[in-house]
């Protein structure tokens, strides 16, 4: 979810974590066999979730948090911790199987496993038996735009052209996102390996959108349009809706869409993490979210479809920031392999707001 830029490779990420996180590691030597730790996104488990799995276990989970992708693999890549599940995307899932970063799945433990949409898994071709990965959530980010400030516009990626709103927008600091976004502008893939598509959408960006943005912001965009510094932004409609849960005028006036041209999606999945010392309890959490009233919450409370899990769709009982269908137009984005060197070099040259 809160994706944030391969501004590096993600070998360099790790060589740069192993720098910050000594090999004695963080949290070695846990032993409560009564304790699950969890790494995942920030916004992206409901405390109610949590608790209700802590008490129908009698067990403490520890939950800690991850701003993107890259932090997380860089942090577990390292060796600074002994988390037994981890939520990446499917780029990092394909990258962290390759590498022999997660336990195998037992699937006789799972009893849940019947719930998850064949449809999901069809797009997973990284992983389509669930050997090593369960999905979690698939889903996309949008556009969330003020209507009290903003009364008129295209449901686009191309208001971000708009100079009449320049100051009052922003868009993730993400390189997949943001290039991804163009590339589909632009008619292309999402996980092009054409230079000649990949220069294209950096040169949308710098030319057509860049000049109207405040910057490039993948923490706090939230955070600020809730404040009204932002009147657009591109991002996740779970933080904007967290953010401005207490402005009922501002939920009333905010509208989140997903672009018709498409754009990136995800799938965000739970993989437990080699040398776990407690699979067997982490097998429990991954049935307990497949639980359909169980993943029925986790959707309500975050306004999310239940892409993932057929029968929870029948326990929903909120609405939803889009619909299941505005992901038929959405891409997901693959592990690039030796081209992410071709994005980053196109990235590097369009973060630079005012040069």
């Amino acid at each position: 979810m809160k994706r944030t830029p391969n501004k590096v490779p993600v070998w360099g990420a790790a060589l740069i974590a192993a720098l910050l996180f000594p090999a004695l590691g963080w949290g070695k030597g846990r032993s409560d066999q009564n304790t699950l730790y969890i790494y995942n996104w920030t916004y992206y488990t409901p405390d109610s979730v949590i608790e209700k799995f802590e008490a129908e276990y009698g067990v403490t989970v520890i939950y800690d948090e991850f701003p993107s992708n890259e932090d997380m693999y860089a942090k577990i890549k390292a060796g600074g911790s002994d988390y037994d599940i981890v939520f990446p995307s499917q780029d990092f899932v394909s990258i962290m199987i390759n590498q022999g970063m997660f336990e195998k799945i037992d699937k006789s433990k799972l009893s849940n496993l019947k719930n998850v949409d064949p449809a999901v898994l069809q797009r997973a071709n990284y992983d389509p038996n669930m050997d090593y990965a369960v999905p979690y959530y698939f889903g996309a980010a949008g556009i969330a735009v003020n209507t009290a400030r903003v009364p008129a516009f295209e449901r686009s990626w191309s208001i971000f052209e708009r100079n009449d709103l320049r100051g009052r927008m922003v868009m993730l600091d993400d390189m997949r996102e943001v290039m991804g976004d163009a590339l589909k502008f632009l008619g292309y893939s999402v996980n092009t390996k054409n230079p000649s598509q990949i220069n294209a959408a950096r040169d949308l960006i710098n030319n057509r959108w860049k000049p109207n943005l405040v910057k490039f912001d993948a923490e706090a965009f939230g955070k600020g349009y809730a404040d009204g510094e932002f009147w657009v932004v591109q991002g996740y409609p779970e933080v904007v809706y967290e953010e401005i849960a207490d402005n009922e005028q501002l939920r009333r006036d905010t509208v989140f869409f997903i672009p018709p041209e498409g754009g990136p999606s995800y799938i965000d999945s739970m993989c437990i993490l080699k040398g776990s010392k407690h699979i067997d309890l982490a097998h429990k959490f991954i049935d307990f979210i497949h639980r359909p009233e169980i993943y029925a919450e986790f959707c309500d409370y975050f306004g999310f479809p239940a892409t993932a899990n057929i029968p929870a769709r029948q326990f929903k009982k909120g609405a939803s920031h889009y619909n299941a269908e505005d992901l038929t137009r959405t891409e997901l984005k693959y592990d690039l392999g030796e081209a992410l060197d071709l994005y980053n070099t196109a990235w590097v040259d369009t973060i630079r707001l005012g040069d």
